[in-house]
Order: C-alpha cells, then sequence, then structure tokens
C-alpha cells in the first residue's frame, strides 16, 4: 500500500467484519466504533475474514481504504483493493460475529502473526481462542446459574430430572440461535439433545432454567475492564424464552444493580490480565450466563436511549494502549 493511503500521520485502524453491505443499519455497534474513530481522524480499513492471508509468513490483506457516514442510505464507501502487511497497521478490531467456527479460528491465528508483527489486535488473539463465549464463564463458578458442558445423552437427562425446567444450547451460537426450553415433563428432550449434540459428537451446555429472564437477559459492557454505567435488558418477546434482540426481544437500558457491580468485580481481574479490551456481559437475575469476547453488541441501544458514546470510549481505551506501547 502506498504511503499516500496509509496516512502516516493518523492512527490506522483495520477492521476485519461481516459484510458492511449487509449490516443493519440502525444497530450495528461496528459501525458505531468505526464512527468513533473517524471523529479522531483516524484512517480506516476494511478486511472480511477471507481478505486475511499469509505470504511467506508475513501477515498480510486485501484490504480496502474505508469512510464511514451517518446515513441510513449510504453508511460507506469503500476504496480499490491493496495488499498491505498488516503489521503495519496500528490497531485491528477482529469484530466477525459468531460462529466460532474452523473459518473464524484460522483467521485469529492469522491475525496473531499480525499481532507479533506489531498490530494492536482488539480483542487480543491469545483470548480469542481461550475465552469461548459459553465455557470462559465456568470459570467464575459462583456467578453462573447451575450448568453441565457434555456430548453425552446419559449426562445431559440426569442434569435435566435434576432441575426441571432447562435451556440447552450449542457452545458456538450467537444471537440466541439453537436455544431450546425444555420444561420439567421432559416434552422432546431426546429429540433436542440429538439434535444439538449430532447424535453424541459435539459438546453442549444445558442451564437451569432462569424465570428471571421475563425482566430481561442484560449486556454489560465493559471498556479496558470498566463496566458502562448503563447495560441492555433484553426483553423477550410474548411466548420467547430468548432475549436476544435477533429473537425478536425488546432492548431496554437500565442502570447497574448492586449485584451486577459484584459480578463485575468477580470476572475484571481475569478479564484484565487476558488485555480484553471489550468484554459483554450477560446477566439474568442474578446470574452470569455468557462472556462476549468475540463480537460484543448492543451499543446502538444504549448510545440511543442515554446518550452515551461508548465508540469513543472504546477508542480512548485503544489509544491509551497503543500510546503505553510506544
Amino acid at each position: 500500500m502506498s504511503q499516500n493511503t496509509l496516512n502516516p500521520g493518523t492512527v490506522k485502524l483495520g477492521v476485519v467484519m461481516d459484510p458492511i453491505a449487509d449490516i443493519t443499519y440502525k444497530k450495528d455497534t461496528t459501525l458505531a466504533l468505526l464512527w468513533a474513530a473517524k471523529a479522531l481522524g483516524w484512517s480506516l480499513f476494511y478486511l472480511e475474514q477471507e481478505d486475511l492471508y499469509l505470504y511467506e509468513g508475513r501477515a498480510m490483506g486485501s484490504v480496502r481504504a474505508l469512510d464511514v457516514h451517518r446515513d441510513p442510505n449510504h453508511w460507506f464507501d469503500l476504496g480499490e483493493r491493496e495488499a498491505v502487511p498488516l503489521g503495519e497497521l496500528d490497531v485491528i478490531l477482529m469484530r466477525k460475529d459468531p460462529p466460532v467456527d474452523e473459518h473464524f479460528l484460522n483467521a485469529v491465528h492469522l491475525l496473531g502473526f499480525a499481532e507479533r508483527e506489531g498490530a494492536l489486535v482488539v480483542n487480543p488473539t491469545r483470548a480469542l481462542l481461550e475465552c469461548n463465549e459459553k465455557l470462559f464463564a465456568q470459570q467464575f463458578a459462583h456467578c453462573i446459574p447451575p450448568t453441565v458442558v457434555s456430548c453425552r445423552d446419559p449426562v445431559l437427562r440426569a442434569f435435566h430430572a435434576e432441575h426441571g425446567d432447562t435451556i440447552f444450547k450449542p457452545l458456538d451460537g450467537m444471537g440466541g440461535s439453537g436455544i431450546f426450553h425444555i420444561g420439567p415433563e421432559g416434552r422432546n428432550l431426546g429429540s433436542v439433545i440429538e439434535q444439538l449434540t449430532q447424535r453424541g459428537q459435539r459438546q453442549i451446555m444445558a442451564q437451569r432454567y432462569l424465570p428471571e429472564i421475563k425482566d430481561g437477559d442484560t449486556r454489560i459492557l465493559l471498556v479496558d475492564g470498566e463496566p458502562v454505567e448503563y447495560g441492555l435488558a433484553r426483553i423477550p418477546s410474548a411466548g420467547e424464552t430468548r432475549g436476544n434482540l435477533a429473537a425478536g426481544g425488546r432492548g431496554v437500558s437500565r442502570e447497574l444493580t448492586e449485584r451486577d457491580h459484584w459480578l463485575i468485580q468477580q470476572v475484571q481481574p481475569m478479564i484484565r490480565e487476558k488485555g480484553l479490551l471489550f468484554v459483554g456481559l450477560d446477566v439474568i437475575g442474578d446470574y452470569i450466563t455468557e462472556i462476549n469476547v468475540t463480537s460484543p453488541t448492543c451499543v446502538r441501544e444504549i448510545d440511543d436511549q442515554r446518550g452515551t458514546d461508548i465508540g469513543a470510549t472504546l477508542m480512548a481505551a485503544i489509544a491509551k494502549r497503543l500510546d503505553a506501547r510506544v
């Protein structure tokens, strides 16, 4: 890439994301982050997961210069493709949505080369590889509801027999996809276990159903370990047990409770130890159900309802991290 395109006088920020033309303008968090970076005068560069590659052991990208706009009919412009050593970018946002499948993990490994060549990857690649959305929370057993992870039918059936109302879900989903609520009577239990485990070949999670879901599954965002002052309660639609906005839930911003702050305090040391800059805790009632590190969302809804600018807060944390490295 030419020096004119790189604009050496500014921070060079690359973003790996789903196709920008297909995002939902009114609710996309990545777009809010890009607006915040643009407001600082940073240069933006766009990649999709397939644009990452290695050439003779060096991390490369087929990148396009990116501009973003606050216009629901025209929210981006892209330049021509250029082959760029990813180590020449100052920071790379890994914002590809789950599933955390083979393609995602391969992309993270490629970004690891960029990291070693000098780019700040957010979140760090080691943490992305270690911190499964569903399993990371299991390290805080005192903060989560009764849970089992297994691919074995007898283990999952025994958990349901013990707890009655049970939620079953895959370990690599997002947006509420693949989540089943099985009542005490166990109707369709065998079919759900068979489908989710692929006949005993895939690990899944079962958690005790939390009736507090009626009041919302609250997303709490942490920036460099510090909580945003408001969360987003995602309240299920009628007849649903999933609060996810993608599953029809309604997002209502709320202030954090004393219990929320206690839960945050339990996870903060490990989040900071792993260098995680942007994290989403999912809280139902008194419990953390998931810790999201791949592509946390809900920024737009909180910003719209509370007048916050979470993107600017994250960019400030990134700038601080870059300054510390210098």
